[in-house]
């Protein structure tokens, strides 16, 4: 189903070479069905010589003939790109959308084209260990429902909602994730460092600790978390005089309030707002 779609990808982004990437990796396109579109020409022909797929300067040139139009930009430039797309699509083409924070309503009135897939896939998807949310709206066939969940896939895990409110939550939630993660490693490794470790021995030791950890749980399931930890926490132990630290920090507290933060921003976000400096709320 999908070797016979033509895939345009308006922005060359690391997204879109993950997609592209994937896609060619599982044998589900062909380079020669794909073209990407972006402004600056030596990025389209970086991916032309990697991928050899196709590549143009002009978005319309692009998606004009496209079975599948995929958004890979920015929000911030979003508003400017349906624009130029408006008039522009197949009536039956689809349009998968991996903008954050950009509603399949707002995306739908730009382009004036009601055949939109929503998605929030992250970081990890480079290298086919992604995890995707998605939705669509009612105009979109079940084929071509088919078609979205192929090519999130190449991603990584994919997961269909029928309630769009969903995506901003995953925007902050795994979207954003990977930088929550990033940030608790380079602690721990910065930590082993401050304890006399040198930096190779420490990245490994945690980069380690994270991947088991996360393999123990999966293969645990359905074991709450809690009760994994309980079985690392031995009474007045290491574990426990940690923890304790963490808990008494509000460690968990500036977790859920950063994912909070990550929330309210990807819905500022879906409704056009500035870009501002990261952590200054919105009515400062």
């Amino acid at each position: 189903m999908l070797q016979t779609q033509n895939i345009a990808f308006i922005g060359p982004g690391v997204m879109a070479e993950a997609m592209i990437a994937g896609l060619l990796r599982q044998g589900l396109a062909e380079p020669s069905t794909m073209i990407v579109a972006g402004p600056r020409a030596e990025r389209n022909d970086e991916l032309k010589a990697r991928y050899g797929v196709q590549g143009c300067v002009e978005n319309a040139e692009a998606a004009r003939q496209a079975d599948v139009v995929v958004l890979a930009i920015k929000p911030q430039r979003l508003g400017r790109v349906l624009a130029g797309l408006q008039g522009v699509l197949r009536p039956e083409a689809l349009v998968l959308s991996i903008v954050a924070g950009a509603p399949i309503e707002k995306i739908s009135a730009g382009l004036g084209h009601d055949v939109v897939v929503r998605s929030m896939p992250n970081t990890p998807a480079q290298i086919g260990e992604g995890i995707t949310v998605w939705t669509s709206a009612p105009s979109v066939s079940a084929q071509q429902c088919e078609i979205a969940r192929q090519m999130l896939s190449a991603l990584g895990e994919e997961i269909y909602v029928e309630d769009e409110t969903y995506l901003d939550m995953a925007t902050a939630l795994s979207g954003t994730g990977p930088a929550y993660v990033f940030l608790f490693m380079e602690a721990m490794v910065d930590a082993g460092v401050h304890l006399g470790f040198p930096r190779r021995i420490a990245e490994q030791l945690v980069a380690q600790t994270l991947r088991g950890s996360v393999d123990y749980y999966r293969r645990a399931s359905p074991e709450h978390l809690a009760r994994l930890r309980n079985q690392v926490t031995s009474p007045g132990g290491t574990s426990a005089a940690a923890l304790y630290y963490l808990e008494k920090a509000g460690f968990r507290t500036a977790i859920s309030r950063a994912i909070w933060a990550a929330y309210e921003r990807s819905q500022e976000l879906g409704r056009g707002g500035a870009s501002r400096p990261p952590g200054k709320a919105a009515n400062e």
